[in-house]
Formats: structure tokens, C-alpha cells, sequence
């Protein structure tokens, strides 16, 4: 079954680009109709997924190039099935949305698909060969969109986005060609047991080639490289500085699917590579990358407050959310001398980080979805060209201010669940980084409250049509999963629970 969740995008991808030019309505009905087929078997593995098992699930393993070491292995745990059942949500609705406000070509509708096949294939792969395939297809119908679609600074941006993902794509792919000639394995499931075993670390010792350099060092080297090609992705300060260009320039409906899905697989990464398999080494780095997430959390909230392009304010506000999935990661990796109760700590920010990465990814795309609806109408995208539409136009101010509170994380509302309990488990793991972290979260509201008064408020600037009863049913379903999530958290913590106690326990030492 995840083989064909996997490929049923890519096939549709080929029949849109065998509909004519002139029969954009066909492809888009193509399209839209596989987006509909993929959520259906995605819901159907929830249905059929034994949500209290941290075992894998659905598995399918075949020999694939046995010289390299190479096999297609899928399957699923709580963390996998959570990243599909979001992808499966986010793209239609993406695709929705562009096909309404962008007039989405065959071509279009085609890369879309063709990244919802790559990012599917990165959340079910556990070989190393394999995944890094999904893992780079995401990344080229990603550039295409930006570039072909995008502002008037899109090939730049496009070429900033590429280079950046692919520097961070060259240091996974060196660190996981060093494990696999140390361990002889691409597997994650086997270079995770090796690794915790610190036997891995024995098997660097006899080598002659590198004599001068203790063995710790060269440790360190393979996973800052694979660190590196994570941090670039979610992004981490400070490489976070192609993000907000990049969401600025590209298609609205576009930034929905790079800060709902592709910004996730950073966070993907960390929680099922990077902690899995290099805990002591993250342990070792451990004060540096709480640093580095505070910066990531601050400085990108404090930077959206003096943004006036609205798409470049989203964008750092992106990069501030995934801080607070950062600071949970960390301060779960602490070491804990197997303390039960802070062992349960760690499950708290764990299940926080996997409900935070949802909910963000919901919340993050409608707010994307209304600017691509203010382009639409107006042609513009900054906050000074804006002012009194709630008179204008109540039900999309009420409808982008629900979704504006869910990402400051009003209480009753998706964004409050996540950050509470990310917090819940940081302040006993790490209490000075829990402390400092809640600037970002006073920042965040600030900046948001402002954006909402001056979009909203004051004097009626420039006069725009309201949502039609088919635009506001575009974002409905996602602000009707806001309050769902905000009421009933537990839809997603039952879920990922199984999972994330495994984790923890990894971890508990």
C-alpha cells in the first residue's frame, strides 16, 4: 500500500502532461482527483494502523542493488503515517488554491503532483539509497515552481533555494557514504542500533589514513555533515537566510507546500535520523545547538515585527515555529541518567514537536492561502498597502484572523496544544533555554496582533471583494481542523504516542 501511495502521485504527474495545453480544466480536475485518491489511501492506512504499537508497520523490504547495500524498504511508525496523513491534506488544498487564485497551468499541477511523490517516498523510505532519491525528487519540481511561477526575483531566489538545499544534500550524502564504509549498512533501522551500541566508533580506529585526527573528532565530522543537511532544510540559524527570499518570491500557493510540508522535512530528519543515530553526538553539542535554536526562535520572531511584505513576515514566522520543534528535540536529548520522570518530560516535548509540526503545517498554509488570495485581488502582498478590510471584507478578515490566533497559539485553537507541551518537557530538561524561548513566544504574538491591526483596522485603503461561498470552502476544511485540533488533541497524540515513547526511551539514558 505505501508503494502505491507513493507512485499514484508520480502517475498522475504523467497523465496531466499527456492532457493538451488548452485542457487546463482536465488536468486540473486530474489532478485535484489523484490529490482526493492519495488522502483516501493515506486515511485508509489510518484506519488500518495499530495506533499502540511503536513497532513498523506496512513494511516492505526487496533487494534492490545488493552490492551497495541498497534495498527498497518502507514502512511506517506514528511519525511517518502523521508526515503522509499531512502531506495528503496540504497538497490538495494547495493545489486548490492555486488552481483559483493562480490559474494553475498543466505543468503546474504536474510539479505539484511530482513533489507529493517525493515528499511521500522521504516519509516512508528507511534505506539510506532509497530515501535520498525521494529526498532530492522533492527538491527539483520545488526549484521549477519557484522559477517558473514565481516574483520578479524568482530566479535568483529559485537559485539561492537550489544551492543552499543542495550543499546540505552533498554533507548527508558524504556522512551516510562514511557510515556505510564503516558499518557496511544503509539501513536506519540497523545504523541506529549499531550507533547507540558505540560500536561504530571502534571501527574508525584501525584506520591508517587518518592517524593524526582523534577518533571522537571524525565522529563529530559525520554528523555535523548530516546535522548540516537537516538544519538547512527546517532551516537552523543561521542558514536559515534563503527561507524568507525564497517564500517571498515564490507563488503563494506555492510557499503553502514549502512551509507546510518541505520546511517538516528538516524536522522529519532530526527525529528519525539525525537523534536515532548520533545521541551522543548531538549530547556532545548539545549547549551550541540550544544557542543556535534560540536564535532560531528570537531573532526570526523579532525579524517578522519589522517585515512589511506579508509573504517575507510568514516566512519568519515559519522559521520561528520550527525553532520551537528544535528546542523540544534538543531538550530531549539531553542525557537523563535514565530518570524516569524526565524520561516522561521527553515524551511530553517529543509528542509536542510531532503535534506542532501538524498543526504548523495546517496554520502556516491558509495563512499563505489568504495572501494568495489579497495577490489575487489586488496584485499586492505588503502591509502598508492594506488597512480597514474588515469592512470590506468580514468573512476572509474573520477566517485569516482564526488562522492568525492558531499561530500564535490561542488556547481552544491547534497552535496552543504543541507549544504547551513542548514547553512542558523543556523546562525540566532545560530550563534556561525554556526561559529565553518564551521571548519568541511574546514576539510572536506581537508581530501577529500588529499585522492583523494594520490589515484589518484603521481607515479602508483599498476596497476588495469578500470570499465566495467556493473560495471560503477552499479554507474551511483547514479551519475547521484548527478548532478540531485545538478541542481534541488527542486524534494526533494517540497516534504518535507509541512512537514517540520509543523514542524517549532511546533516549532515557
Amino acid at each position: 500500500m505505501i508503494t502505491v501511495l507513493t507512485l499514484l502521485p508520480l502517475i498522475g504527474a504523467i497523465l496531466v502532461t499527456c492532457v493538451p495545453k488548452r485542457r487546463t480544466n482536465v488536468a486540473r480536475v486530474i489532478g485535484f482527483g489523484v490529490t482526493l485518491a492519495t488522502l483516501t489511501l493515506a486515511l485508509t492506512l489510518w484506519g488500518r494502523f495499530n495506533s499502540s504499537s511503536s513497532e513498523l508497520q506496512f513494511v516492505e523490504r526487496y533487494a534492490w542493488v545488493p552490492t551497495l547495500g541498497a534495498q527498497y524498504f518502507v514502512g511506517m511508525d506514528g511519525l511517518s503515517l502523521l508526515m503522509v496523513l499531512l502531506t495528503s491534506i496540504v497538497i490538495p488544498f494547495a493545489l486548490l488554491a492555486a488552481c483559483r487564485f493562480e490559474g494553475a497551468s498543466n505543468t503546474y499541477v504536474a510539479l505539484m503532483l511530482s513533489l507529493q511523490s517525493g515528499l511521500i517516498g522521504t516519509f516512508t523510505a528507511l534505506n539510506f539509497f532509497h530515501w535520498f532519491i525521494f529526498w532530492e525528487l522533492s527538491l527539483v519540481p520545488s526549484y521549477f515552481l519557484i522559477k517558473l511561477w514565481g516574483g520578479p526575483m524568482r530566479s535568483q531566489a529559485a537559485n539561492q533555494f537550489f544551492i543552499y538545499t543542495l550543499v546540505g544534500s552533498v554533507t548527508l550524502l558524504l556522512s551516510f557514504l562514511s557510515l556505510y564504509w564503516l558499518i557496511g549498512t544503509f539501513d536506519f533501522i540497523e545504523l541506529a542500533k549499531e550507533c547507540r551500541s558505540g560500536e561504530w566508533i571502534e571501527k574508525i580506529r584501525p584506520q591508517p589514513w587518518w592517524p593524526s585526527l582523534p577518533v571522537e573528532t571524525f565522529a563529530g565530522l559525520i554528523f555535523a555533515g548530516a546535522l548540516l543537511g537537516f538544519a538547512i532544510k527546517v532551516p537552523l540559524f543561521p542558514f536559515h537566510t534563503w527561507l524568507p527570499v525564497t517564500y517571498s518570491e515564490a507563488p503563494s500557493t506555492t510557499s503553502m507546500v514549502l512551509t507546510g510540508l518541505l520546511s517538516k522535512m528538516g524536522v522529519y530528519g532530526f527525529l528519525r535520523i539525525l537523534m536515532p543515530i548520533f545521541p551522543e553526538q548531538m549530547r556532545a553539542m548539545l549547549t551550541p545547538l540550544l544557542w543556535l535554536t534560540l536564535a532560531t526562535i528570537v531573532f526570526s520572531a523579532f525579524a517578522a515585527f519589522a517585515q512589511r511584505d506579508l509573504k517575507r513576515m510568514l516566512g519568519y514566522s515559519s522559521i520561528n515555529h520550527l525553532g520551537y520543534c528544535l528546542l523540544g528535540i534538543f531538550a530531549a536529548a539531553k542525557a537523563t541518567g535514565g530518570n524516569p520522570g524526565l524520561t516522561l518530560e521527553k515524551a511530553a516535548a517529543l509528542n509536542g514537536v510531532l503535534l506542532q509540526v501538524f498543526n504548523h503545517g495546517i496554520t502556516a498554509s491558509a495563512l499563505f492561502c489568504f495572501v494568495a488570495v489579497l495577490e489575487y485581488r489586488t496584485g499586492l502582498k505588503y502591509v502598508d498597502s492594506f488597512g480597514g478590510l474588515r469592512q470590506a471584507a468580514p468573512v476572509f478578515c474573520g477566517l485569516m484572523g482564526i488562522s492568525a490566533f492558531a499561530s500564535l497559539g490561542l488556547p481552544g485553537l491547534n497552535g496552543f496544544v504543541g507549544e504547551f507541551l513542548i514547553f512542558k518537557g523543556a523546562f525540566p530538561l532545560a530550563p534556561w533555554a525554556a526561559g529565553i524561548a518564551l521571548l519568541g513566544l511574546l514576539a510572536t504574538a506581537v508581530f501577529l496582533m500588529t499585522m492583523m491591526q494594520r490589515v484589518f483596522h484603521g481607515p479602508l485603503q483599498r476596497p476588495i471583494a469578500d470570499l465566495r461561498a467556493g473560495e471560503w470552502m477552499i479554507v474551511a476544511p483547514a479551519i475547521a481542523l484548527m478548532f478540531m485540533l485545538g478541542l481534541w488533541p488527542n486524534i494526533i497524540l494517540k497516534l504518535t504516542n507509541a512512537t514517540v515513547a520509543n523514542f524517549a526511551a532511546q533516549l532515557a539514558n
